[in-house]
């Protein structure tokens, strides 16, 4: 069986439970924390490149954690999008407001 040793090296999953570190790590740690976690990440691989002899491997390894920031920014940013609303603020353009902010919205038109 191939490994794919940028996202799936062997190591990785050598532990007796066989679970990821990622997965802990995300397992662990707040939303913001596994996000901080995530661009630290990118920043090491793309800072580290050109000092090492496998630059496409760093590189890949950089796209595959923002890859995974932005797959749960998507996630955050759809959900967002479900609790977001148009509302007529008595001008021709609309203003979109999530639903924590209407009691803001409310007050200010007062």
């Amino acid at each position: 069986m191939m490994h794919d040793e940028v996202t799936q090296p062997k190591h990785y999953k050598l532990n007796a439970h066989g679970v990821e570190c990622i997965d802990a790590i995300q397992a662990c740690t707040s939303d913001e924390g596994f996000e901080e976690y995530l661009r630290g990440n990118v920043m090491k691989y793309l800072w580290r490149c050109n000092y090492k002899d496998h630059k496409v491997k760093d590189l890949k390894k950089a796209q595959w954690y923002l890859s995974k920031l932005l797959s749960i920014c998507d996630v955050e940013s759809d959900t967002k999008q479900q609790d977001m609303f148009s509302v007529n603020m008595g001008r021709d353009d609309k203003e979109f407001l999530y639903v924590e902010d209407v009691k803001e919205v409310v007050d200010a038109s007062e």
